[in-house]
């Protein structure tokens, strides 16, 4: 329980969710004591932020599982501790009513409640960012793309809002946006590997719409090497190695102006497009990691949907050497 609880609920399982929601009540019972904004020695309980970090995971968990009454009483704890007008208290709230909210109506209520908060005070980001969570839930994109533009420009270095625009980018296919928001993420996390991955992600997926194909996927070729280079075990980034580099290879293998589109490739991107026998290598490299990662998961007797990725890619590859 105690290891659980110390975890992000985001990284539990289903199983795990509902183990720690059904501790949840007897967890409010051991640590119930009543508590003041000043605490006052002698007369209350030692608190610490791990206590309180952990109604907040139970919160979150108890909301994931469906136990609203578990909820309301962590919210209550949090509340009685931090007051109601705290923004952090502010946005659990909000959270709250929109999990136990019956039918499309009950959201849009929650919305007002967000507008008039923010009309009092812009300043609440917490409540700014379930309003925009709200706006995507209610499928109105626009809205949550001009809202999470409008926080960004009060706060630039919002990793988590950059992050959510490039997904709201994606979605409705405006690659180089989405690109420039990942850019500024790595001018925050240079060294984020997983955001290096998504970058090159993105730029395979739109290299078919650019006018530079070639560029491009070697751009995205180069994302995915970053990324394996600072996290060498992260199978995503081979995953998108072998993608990448098994396509380039393709259009510079059947293309019979290999040499003059390597040449001007350059013009967007700092470096030239790899020659076909380095993206064959690097394609060799990401095929014999897939197949460690998938004799390894044969082992363990694992059937996790990444794992099963990987069955399938390599059998396509095998499948291609053939031919």
């Amino acid at each position: 329980m105690s290891k659980l609880l110390s975890t992000s609920p985001l990284r539990h399982s289903h199983s795990e969710a509902l183990t720690t929601s059904q501790q949840a009540g007897k967890y409010i019972q051991q640590n119930s004591f009543s508590s003041t904004p000043i605490p006052i020695p002698f007369f209350s309980t030692p608190e610490s932020t791990e206590l309180w970090s952990t109604y907040e995971n139970l919160l979150y968990s108890c909301l994931r599982t469906g136990d609203d009454k578990a909820a309301h009483l962590c919210l209550e704890k949090l509340g009685g501790r931090f007051g109601t007008n705290d923004e952090r208290v502010m946005g659990l709230r909000g959270l709250c009513q929109e999990a136990m909210a019956e039918d499309q109506s009950a959201l849009l209520q929650v919305l007002r409640e967000y507008d008039e908060i923010l009309a009092d005070n812009p300043t609440v980001t917490p409540v700014r960012k379930r309003r925009i969570a709200l706006l995507r839930s209610l499928s109105r994109e626009s809205d949550a793309m001009n809202a999470l533009i409008e926080l960004l420009e009060a706060s630039p270095t919002d990793i988590e809002s950059w992050a959510e625009l490039c997904e709201l980018y994606v979605s409705q296919g405006l690659y180089q946006q989405a690109e420039f928001c990942l850019e500024e993420i790595l001018l925050s996390t240079p060294n984020a590997w997983n955001v290096q991955a998504r970058l090159g992600e993105i730029l395979y997926t739109s290299a078919s719409a650019t006018q530079d194909q070639l560029g491009t996927l070697a751009e995205s070729v180069r994302r995915f090497c970053r990324s394996i280079e600072l996290c060498n075990g992260y199978v995503r980034g081979y995953y998108g190695l072998k993608l990448a580099s098994d396509k380039l290879t393709g259009i510079l293998s059947n293309s019979g102006k290999a040499d003059s589109q390597m040449s001007n490739s350059s013009r967007n991107y700092e470096l030239a497009v790899p020659s076909v026998e380095v993206l064959q290598k690097l394609s060799e490299s990401a095929t014999s990691m897939l197949a460690e990662v998938a004799r390894k998961a044969r082992l363990n007797d694992s059937r996790s949907p990444d794992n099963a990725f990987v069955e399938d890619l390599l059998k396509a590859s095998t499948m291609n050497r053939q031919r």
